[in-house]
């Protein structure tokens, strides 16, 4: 390809006479600078030419090992100069090394086609829902569940997610064995025997051994499939275990299912029974305990309802306000820690030489808290009928119980924290002095602790009686005081008058009962079950007050325990909410022999 013509810039900046008089000059300097030109261009030409011939032979030398499928270098056209050439071989010479094999060419092709198809799937399963994973992992397993289970908890068969549940004859037989009667467990046995008439319904034309979906009757989230046990298992167990005994029944079928699973599921047995579980790891067969019904794993998680501030708070909270509102001091807020609070949780500042602050958080707007500060039962002119709080807890205590705005207040403490006579002295206050509430109703889960006596005779509250030997205790205390005079406290109602407005009622009879302005004490409350709590706070009417308490320490409910009770059921799912409050009563006040009994037994 000829060059293009040199710029005449500068010629054209010359007059004509000194053109012609820079001609002769110009043109001498022209024909020295084209022969040295020229006589440059023959040596790199030359020297050109003996590299591209070197480059070439070194091509022909490479192309009897480099396959035909190779990409070559293009050939130079025919006007193209010597230096284009060599430009040429040098790329070529470059290119060699990265060159790719004939193997990776052939396969390129398939690599695209492969990234293609993924491109498409993809985009196909773009639109689709992806299952949220299970705890166990990607892996299936086959629970064979124990009677015990189906009791306690009538809805498990809808909590273990994508996973298979098996029921054997022996379990069937069971629940028909438990369903009569008025007893929870009955009325368990009966949902359960329900539930699975539904399942077996919504699958008419199904082979039971196939499996039923236990997502047919519409609950959302489950995927696996319920089995029946439709044909006998052979099984051998040890001849020390009764072959006729259900457990050992059980036991068999699942140690029989191990050994025939196909499929690569992993097969547990699922049972609320310590012994059952126990003799099934000595025989080989894992088993595990029904954690679904557990609000918690850890007790130290449970919510205490009170927060204690940093000794930097003040440094770091910005925007700070205070107002007065009636009797009441309010403070608003933003800091680091107001993303942690919740309503009508408690919060207390305590640092050397500087004031305290004792507060409730009553709003939350963004990362703006406010907060009201608390009145304090600790003073004598703040008692609440003779009573004062002890402590911190018993004031935050008091406060939640006084509230009116507060519909539900829930308690936990070791014995001998006030809970029974905090309640009990808030409620007389505002049944007999405001008029707050008509009167008190008291009930507790009638758990004993050792033997059961039998049937008691009388009345519902006659029946009662041996089970309220707390309400007793603190009723003598409340209407005589410390000193053994009533009169002392400028009370003018006798221990008729305040019995009057209490009445004590069983659990057996709250179905469909609705209470109107009443202040209701449930005591004991660690002894229920979630569906029971569920049952007494359903019963509120307008205007009602509902206070549960009780000790996580001391259940006595079978298969119940600290992360399962219904206590620390409502502590969990209530908290936050605008109209109830928790506290967690942490010192003992009864005396000194109980407080070092709680520490030390």
């Amino acid at each position: 390809m000829p060059l293009p013509p040199a710029p005449k810039k500068r010629a054209a900046r010359l007059s004509p006479d000194q053109s012609e008089a820079a001609t002769p000059a110009a043109k001498t300097r022209a024909t020295a600078s084209t022969v040295k030109t020229s006589a440059d261009k023959t040596s790199a030409a030359s020297a050109a030419t003996t590299a591209a011939a070197q480059g070439l032979a070194e091509l022909r030398a490479q192309s009897a090992t480099v396959p035909a499928a190779a990409t070559a270098p293009a050939a130079a056209p025919k006007t193209a100069t010597t230096a284009t050439v060599t430009a040429a071989v040098t790329a070529a010479a470059a290119a060699r090394p990265a060159a790719p094999s004939a193997n990776h060419q052939r396969s390129a092709p398939k690599t695209e086609k492969k990234e293609a198809v993924s491109a498409s799937n993809n985009k196909q399963n773009s639109n689709k829902t992806i299952p949220k994973p299970s705890k166990r992992g990607a892996k299936r397993c086959l629970f064979v569940l124990d009677t015990n289970v189906l009791l306690h908890d009538p809805t498990c068969l809808f909590r273990f997610q994508e996973h298979d549940i098996f029921l054997p004859m022996v379990v069937l037989e069971e629940l028909d064995s438990h369903k009569r009667g008025g007893t929870e467990v009955a009325r368990n046995g009966r949902q359960v025997s329900r539930t699975l008439d539904a399942l077996v319904e919504a699958h008419k034309n199904t082979d039971l051994a196939a499996g039923l979906k236990l997502d047919a009757t519409g609950t959302k989230g489950v995927t696996g499939q319920l089995f029946f046990q439709t044909v006998p298992l052979h099984y051998t167990l040890p001849l020390s275990l009764p072959q006729g005994k259900a457990d050992n029944q059980i036991l068999g079928v699942v140690q029989a299912l191990r050994e025939q699973e196909s499929q690569g599921r992993e097969v547990l047995l699922v049972s609320k029974d310590i012994n059952m579980r126990v003799k099934a790891r000595a025989l080989g067969v894992p088993a595990e305990d029904y954690h679904n019904d557990k609000v918690l794993d850890d007790n130290d998680l449970l919510y205490t309802g009170a927060l204690a501030l940093p000794l930097d708070f003040w440094r770091k909270a910005k925007d700070v306000q205070s107002w007065q509102e009636g009797n009441s001091s309010f403070y608003s807020l933003r800091g680091p820690m107001t993303d942690q609070l919740l309503i009508n949780q408690f919060v207390y500042f305590e640092a050397p030489s500087e004031p305290s602050l004792y507060a409730r958080v009553v709003e939350l707007r963004g990362d703006t808290a406010v907060l009201e500060v608390l009145r304090d039962y600790g003073s004598a002119k703040h008692n609440v009928w003779g009573v004062n709080a002890r402590n911190r807890e018993q004031n935050f205590a008091l406060n939640l119980l006084m509230d009116p705005e507060v519909d539900f207040v829930t308690m936990t403490g070791q014995a001998g924290t006030g809970k029974t006579l905090l309640t009990l002295a808030a409620g007389l206050a505002q049944v007999l002095d405001s008029r707050r509430y008509s009167e008190i109703i008291m009930t507790r889960a009638t758990v004993s602790v050792g033997e059961d006596i039998g049937f008691l005779p009388g009345t519902e509250e006659e029946k009662m009686g041996p089970w309220m030997g707390a309400l007793d205790d603190n009723l003598e205390f409340l209407a005589k005081g410390s000193g053994g005079n009533g009169h002392e406290w400028g009370r003018s109602a006798t221990t008729d008058l305040i019995r009057s407005r209490i009445k004590i009622k069983s659990l057996n009879f709250m179905r469909g009962r609705t209470f109107l302005n009443k202040f209701v004490i449930i005591d004991e409350a660690q002894n229920l079950t979630p569906k029971q709590m569920k049952t007494l706070i359903t019963r509120a009417g307008p205007g009602t007050k509902i206070v549960c308490m009780g000790n996580l320490a001391q259940i006595d409910t079978p298969y119940l325990t600290e992360g399962s009770s219904g206590l620390t059921y409502v502590v969990d799912r209530f908290k936050g909410w605008q109209h109830g409050g928790h506290i967690q009563l942490a010192r003992g006040e009864r005396s000194r022999l109980a407080d070092f009994a709680s520490e030390v037994l």
